[in-house]
């Protein structure tokens, strides 16, 4: 998301004075924002369920290690080409 809002700066300074273009950085924001923000919830819900419908306790330390997890899984598949060819 930080790439997201230093994107969107440079967009909204750049475009500032463009009629269209200044609709640009409030989509930027909102595309950087919700897409990891829906990503996260979808799959931090999912994780929860399973540990909840099969009655483990969660450490923290566990917790940490499974949105480490997220984060590279997610870093990976934004710069892989999987996504494109579906």
């Amino acid at each position: 998301m930080f790439i997201h809002i230093i994107a969107a700066a440079i967009a909204f300074f750049t475009l500032r004075k463009h009629k269209i273009g200044k609709l640009v950085p409030p989509l930027m924001l909102v595309v950087g924002v919700a897409g990891p923000l829906t990503a996260g919830v979808i799959t931090s819900a999912t994780i929860a369920f399973v540990y909840r419908a099969s009655a483990f306790t969660m450490p923290p330390f566990y917790a940490l290690l499974w949105g480490c997890g997220q984060t590279v899984a997610g870093l990976c598949l934004s710069f892989s080409r999987i996504l494109a060819t579906l």
